[in-house]
């Protein structure tokens, strides 16, 4: 059976054109690139490359910005303890409740070292309130860490503007931009963000590589100690064949940006409305407008999240009901929870994560099968009335 994969918020394929420019590193190109002979130097030149391609899809000022790291947590965990560490007298954390959880899980942390964290709220659509980020922010605030578009509902967020409000009191702001890297445009020159972290396989390179954008200037201590890699700023051998695969994934998101703006959404909006105009009782959560273009979240009243998922799964459809790094739990997630989305809605919700190899063909399949499991599922739910789906789209 052919996977109808629609969880590219979790991970992505890599792309072919990606791993062609991998394999040679894998196999016969295997020198270091810190040694001095020319067998290791020719691998430092491609590292090189590939920190220009990143620079270059994130809108850097310098390639010398980027830091490669293994994942987007280790670029989380980089900024904020590098921020923190650079700026002792400072004890004070701002950030959302809606983070992923390598944010979230760090700044729950950081108050036994000490800090104080304020984690600010979202309304129901998921946006934040940046009266309340105002008022929060003190001359004690070391870093405001806020995500760029949330993992579950696609929700953006004005960074830019949130940036401007945080270097007006002079703190540190850092973004955790994982979804939003390869999707929409970014030009880092013209912003006043510090830090900002990625992750390779979001954006159809290899698991295990990310990078943490660095602002020249910002003030930052390693997160990792030992060799000289990275302008002694991230320490270990690198990962040479992910590091370059992270560069060719970035020189291919930039050039497929404007289809995920027209392609990619137009999809998901066909999937979208197709499923709001023939399942009631269902709604969007989050921004139904300031939103990535491939990512819909979806709250299906009176039956179970994982009940569709495992549903779909047995079709050959893969989807989630949020984050991969907090999958397991029977709760609703904490983004949900946070944006108060009725529980009702809360335990039904799924997220469809499309990508530039999402069909339309795929999409009406995943249409025509999910009608008939929502409605099963109602049928035999013990939380609301049975389910009129199916007699609904076989009126004439």
């Amino acid at each position: 059976m052919k996977t109808i994969y629609l969880d590219n918020n979790a991970t992505t394929r890599i792309a072919p054109e990606v791993l062609d420019q991998m394999r040679p590193y894998l196999d016969e190109l295997y020198g270091n690139p810190s040694s001095m002979h020319s067998f290791g130097g020719q691998v430092a030149k491609k590292i090189a490359q590939a920190r220009e391609q990143v620079a270059d899809l994130l809108g850097a000022s310098s390639p010398a910005e980027i830091i490669f790291t293994s994942c987007g947590t280790e670029s989380d965990n980089a900024a904020i303890f590098g921020a923190v560490r650079s700026y002792p007298e400072k004890r004070h954390i701002i950030t959302s409740r809606v983070e992923h959880p390598a944010v979230l899980n760090t700044c729950r942390y950081l108050p036994k070292e000490g800090y104080r964290v304020t984690f600010l709220s979202v309304d129901h659509s998921g946006q934040l309130d940046l009266e309340e980020l105002r008022a929060a922010l003190t001359p004690d605030t070391a870093i405001v860490s806020i995500m760029y578009a949330n993992n579950e509902t696609g929700v953006i967020f004005p960074i830019d503007e949130i940036a401007a409000i945080v270097k007006e009191k002079g703190a540190i702001f850092h973004t955790d931009a994982v979804q939003a890297v390869g999707k929409i445009p970014l030009n880092l020159k013209e912003s006043q963000i510090d830090m900002l972290s990625l992750s390779g396989h979001k954006l159809h390179a290899p698991k295990g590589v990310g990078a943490l954008y660095l602002r020249q200037g910002t003030k930052f201590t390693p997160f990792l100690l030992g060799g000289h890699q990275e302008g002694g700023r991230r320490a270990g051998t690198e990962n040479v064949a992910s590091i370059i695969g992270l560069g060719a994934a970035c020189e291919l998101a930039a050039r497929h940006i404007p289809e995920e703006q027209t392609g990619v959404r137009a999809l998901r909006d066909k999937l979208e409305h197709s499923i709001l105009a023939k399942v009631p009782n269902t709604r969007v959560n989050g921004d139904p407008i300031h939103r990535l273009p491939n990512t819909t979240n979806i709250g299906f009243e009176f039956v179970e999240g994982e009940a569709i998922l495992l549903m779909l799964s047995d079709r050959g459809i893969a989807a989630s009901s949020g984050s991969a790094c907090t999958s397991g739990s029977l709760e609703p997630s904490h983004v949900l929870r946070a944006m108060e989305v009725p529980f009702t809605h809360a335990h039904g919700s799924i997220r469809f994560s499309l990508s530039r190899y999402t069909t339309e063909e795929e999409i009406d399949t995943v249409i025509s099968e999910l009608l008939p499991i929502i409605d099963r599922l109602r049928a035999i739910s013990p939380f609301g009335p049975k389910s009129k789906t199916l007699a609904q789209n076989q009126k004439p």
